[in-house]
């Protein structure tokens, strides 16, 4: 992989005339790239420092609207800035576009200059924090699924989203035939992210007409998220100029699976994998039974931040891979959290709760609080599940709606302690804004039900 491009490599490729735009981004509460771009020679002199936003740009939804009901900013208090401050840890090449560097930043408080509590990265690195007060490393991996369709994003805006028609016309899972038709877009996809720092795995077909799955390498967790954020971006990026587009929307079509985001995780200590114990069934150390046991006992608080949306419910049905409850299992794809690797170094939890549209440092952060608490609370951890999962009645349910997630969200104890009651009500907010937006809506179904017959 290439190595981690430096803030000296950047004012060298500058004065060599090769970078001329430096992308200056942060992620906000969806998990999107914002931003400025910067003239590059502005960047390497001045603004690597510090520059600034609109604080509201971390109390929208996906509209960029300013709904109201956020303690942090509103028209009231006239929506002020926030510090964008560059992580030079992060810069990088983005060979997709000419000329242009990337670095991530870190949102900071205007006058305080300290990190703004709901602010994605911010959230993830308390957790990472806390872990590491506890003699602990997350590594973490995410698997990024998504559809490629035939036709461009302004083609099909301008289609008002009907008719959409996948990239492929069958179902491609492992299939190398129909994925070699895709390569135009995935193999510089695979390639350009490489060339950016990102260490890539491998893409694949899944299991539906036009769907994909990118893998990136296990990684520290705050790098997961980075990557995460920064080849989800990409990949919309490069369908669009190839003239395609690519959507992480978790269920497009009724009749069709759903798009994924899998989070696998394990802790380490000193360097050594401290969910594996040789002795112990399936090779899980204790730790790693009361970090499983939080994890799954706080799932319906959390489900929020694996599942933001009104649609992402639509994604939980059973005979289509996605989970319907909170259990776990050995290598079983029916459960909600899958034991892989048994009995091996590689052992860790799989939780295939979220889906394609989550914002990996929010998902992440939840995971590693619920975690904690099952590991300092030394909770117990139920036997593993067998079979069908989604038939099993004993086990207790993924939230089957945003509004029953947000009510549990709301609710949860825990992580008003773990999050602070301020980044829970932040985000409780944002749910609510979601589900008040879909419901004023009369949707297309409703009409072609009812027009005549009711």
């Amino acid at each position: 992989m290439p190595e981690q491009m430096t803030f000296d490599d950047l004012k060298n490729s500058v004065a060599e005339g090769s970078v001329d735009t430096v992308l200056v981004c942060f992620v906000d509460m969806q998990g999107r790239l914002m931003g400025k771009r910067f003239h590059a020679v502005n960047f390497v002199e001045t603004s690597f420092n510090e520059t600034h936003c609109c604080n509201y740009l971390l109390a929208t939804d996906l509209e960029m609207g300013t709904p109201d009901g956020y303690a942090s900013s509103s028209w009231d208090k006239g929506y002020g800035d926030y510090v964008m401050k560059p992580d030079l840890s992060t810069l990088r090449p983005t060979p997709w576009l000419e000329g242009t560097v990337m670095v991530l930043c870190d949102i900071l408080d205007h006058h305080t200059h300290e990190p703004v509590p709901h602010s994605p990265r911010a959230i993830l690195k308390k957790q990472i924090g806390k872990l590491k007060a506890l003699g602990y490393d997350a590594m973490m991996a995410t698997e990024l699924e998504f559809f490629l369709f035939e036709k461009s994003f302004d083609e099909i805006r301008k289609g008002g989203y009907r008719d959409l028609q996948p990239i492929s016309g069958y179902n491609e899972d492992y299939h190398i035939l129909q994925t070699t038709k895709e390569e135009g877009i995935m193999r510089p996809i695979r390639n350009h992210l490489y060339a950016a720092g990102l260490p890539i795995e491998n893409s694949k077909g899944e299991a539906e007409t036009g769907q994909e799955e990118l893998n990136i390498r296990y990684s520290p967790a705050l790098n997961c998220a980075d990557y995460h954020s920064i080849a989800k971006h990409a990949i919309k990026e490069i369908a669009w100029q190839k003239g395609h587009a690519a959507s992480f929307l978790p269920k497009w079509h009724h009749e069709r699976v759903g798009s994924a985001s899998h989070v696998h995780q394990s802790l380490w200590k000193n360097g050594e994998p401290a969910f594996f114990d040789p002795s112990a069934k399936y090779g899980m150390s204790e730790l790693m039974s009361n970090y499983m046991a939080g994890l799954i006992a706080f799932a319906p608080d959390y489900t929020v931040f694996l599942a933001p949306y009104v649609n992402s419910y639509k994604r939980f049905s059973k005979g289509t891979f996605a989970p319907t409850k909170t259990v776990w299992s050995v290598d079983n794809r029916t459960a909600g959290f899958r034991l892989c690797g048994e009995g091996t170094k590689g052992v860790r939890v799989e939780c295939r709760i979220g889906g394609s549209d989550l914002n990996p440092y929010l998902a992440q952060a939840v995971m590693l609080a619920a975690g904690i608490k099952g590991i300092e609370d030394r909770m117990t951890l139920a036997p593993a599940t067998t079979g069908d999962v989604y038939e099993d009645a004993k086990a207790g349910d993924i939230p089957r709606s945003l509004q029953t997630a947000t009510a549990s969200l709301r609710q949860s104890a825990f992580l008003r302690e773990s999050l602070g009651d301020d980044v829970v009500d932040h985000y409780t907010r944002a749910a609510e804004w979601e589900q008040e937006e879909f419901d004023r809506v009369v949707t297309d179904w409703e009409i072609a039900r009812g027009f005549e017959r009711a």
